[in-house]
């Protein structure tokens, strides 16, 4: 019978190591459940995986989306269903890792969505009140609570092309959730070190790249990486701010993710051994019961 792991955790945690680590020793292919990884050409800033890192292991869902163009969590709840429904008819093992918690419900709980754009009367919301919407749906956003203008746009783009309806409590297969964790201190250093990596291995190239083209769709715009950069092509910050900008935001997205999986999901957690990660992997195969 095929086996369902979901891997859960902050940026930065080793999410992608261990999906592929456990791949390779379940015989499962993998799909991606990052909705910025999805997206062609933001590679560096995504932490994508390399085809070296990926090793040999079957990877979907990723890198397939044009970064122009909107996809939405009613996007990926259709097109994820269909690829896991497919492989378990094959009688595959599979994976599904990310540190999208909305697009893991999605595809595994019973949500209901609704093409139509969902109608909010912005005259009776806060700029709180609408941020909080926003982050429910996508908790990777981070625009400033006091820009309005932004904090309205970003809500009614979200909603266009798939909101929810309702569902959401009931599971629709059966699968374990594993969760990576360390200490918050770690964490965030393990998030500042790696944000200075990608600036050394090309992130401003890629963002040049990607600025020099007119890209300028969802995935610019709420992309940690991405809009810092192209704050500082805008001539709207110095190089320095904008890469302790990724930083610090990085930094905010884990706790919002940390939030999102303790109260949406059961997570069973494993702390990350940093300096023996087999360890890591033993722990969590072990309770698999692999």
């Amino acid at each position: 019978m095929s086996k369902i792991v979901v891997i859960v955790g902050p940026t930065a945690v080793g999410k992608t190591k261990l999906s592929v680590l456990l791949a390779k020793k379940m015989n499962a292919e993998i799909i991606n459940a990052d909705s910025m990884q999805i997206y062609k050409d933001l590679d560096i800033g995504t932490a994508k995986a390399t085809k070296e890192e990926m090793d040999g292991v079957v990877h979907h869902l990723l890198d397939f989306v044009d970064p122009n163009n909107f996809y939405s969590v009613y996007d990926y709840q259709r097109d994820a269903r269909k690829v896991l429904d497919k492989l378990l008819a094959e009688g595959k093992n599979v994976i599904i890792v990310g540190g999208t918690g909305l697009y893991i419900k999605a595809l595994l709980y019973d949500y209901k969505f609704n093409k139509e754009d969902k109608k909010y009367d912005f005259s009776r919301m806060s700029n709180e009140e609408i941020l909080e919407e926003i982050h429910r749906l996508a908790p990777s956003v981070d625009i400033h609570v006091n820009n309005r203008k932004r904090l309205e746009r970003a809500l009614t783009k979200l909603n266009n092309g798939g909101h929810f309806d309702d569902g959401g409590k009931n599971k629709l297969y059966k699968f374990d959730i594993i969760g990576l964790t360390t200490d918050r201190e770690i964490l965030y250093q393990k998030i500042n070190d790696r944000v200075d990596v990608m600036m050394y291995s090309g992130l401003l190239q890629e963002v040049k790249d990607l600025y020099e083209r007119g890209v300028h769709g969802k995935a610019i715009q709420t992309g940690i990486g991405y809009k810092e950069l192209y704050y500082y092509f805008d001539g709207n910050l110095p190089l320095r701010d904008a890469v302790n900008l990724i930083k610090q935001n990085s930094r905010k997205y884990a706790k919002r993710q940390y939030t999102f999986f303790r109260n949406q999901m059961d997570v069973k957690w494993f702390d990350t051994n940093y300096e023996d990660f087999d360890k890591t992997v033993q722990e969590v195969l072990d309770y698999l019961g692999e």
